[in-house]
């Protein structure tokens, strides 16, 4: 599906280029500038230094003088306007609503952003199926553009379908029950070296600690750790 990201009438390149790396994080790379301040906008260098190694989508963008020339091959437009209209399309919470846009599976989604300074004009917004507004405290609705762009890519995202969290190393599986079982046996030991645990009267302290252990699901190199632990603690019993 088609997604374009449409910055409206905007002033200031380091918010450009912040909005194309915001776009670059979520998978996009669609950007179109309408009537932007500065000509030049997309190779000025607080653009690039912003896009902070998204300069492809930057290179890729381009300028148009209207919204009309923004809006080929798309089917659905969704304002982002934070102050409410008395007239216009609905206006929901880009979580409540982006699922149904991305259940119906348009050709082409873009999502539109006004100037920094006045938001998005009436007439544009009227043009919208929907004007998306961003749930912010009661009294303070003031978001920079580009955290506005990266909050709506980030809910388009979930509602087509997120990325995979990437970890950074595989996780480690936890220790089988024989290594648990040898651990208890040294801990035993070691205990009873340093005088915590009497031999004669056990009690209940091995049965909690291997309810312990379980609970825990130590790796290999956690009950490497720890028999290091009741070695050390043996090595002071004798010393």
């Amino acid at each position: 599906m088609r997604t374009r990201f449409i910055l409206i009438g905007t002033s200031h390149a380091g918010n450009v280029g912040a909005a194309a790396r915001a776009m670059k994080v979520m998978g996009y790379d669609d950007l179109v500038l309408v009537a932007p301040r500065w000509d030049d906008v997309l190779t000025r260098q607080e653009a690039i230094d912003r896009a902070s190694g998204a300069t492809d989508v930057l290179q890729r963008a381009r300028t148009v003088a209207t919204l009309d020339e923004a809006l080929d091959g798309i089917e659905v437009l969704c304002a982002t306007a934070m102050t409410p209209r008395d007239f216009g399309p609905p206006t929901r919470a880009p979580r409540e609503h982006l699922p149904q846009v991305a259940a119906a599976a348009p050709q082409g989604v873009a999502f539109l952003f006004g100037s920094e300074r006045y938001g998005m004009r009436n007439e544009d917004v009227w043009r919208c199926h929907v004007a998306l507004s961003i749930p912010t405290a009661p009294g303070y609705g003031s978001l920079n553009i580009a955290a506005a762009v990266q909050l709506v890519a980030y809910e388009w995202r979930q509602a087509m379908g997120s990325y995979p969290v990437q970890s950074p190393a595989p996780e480690a599986l936890p220790a089988d029950a024989q290594a648990v079982a040898g651990l208890l046996a040294h801990w035993e030991q070691a205990l009873v070296a340093i005088g915590f645990l009497d031999p004669a009267a056990p009690k209940k302290l091995l049965p909690r600690l291997n309810a312990l252990f379980n609970r825990a699901q130590p790796t290999a190199e956690e009950i490497h750790i720890l028999r290091g632990i009741a070695r050390a603690m043996e090595q002071k019993a004798k010393g």
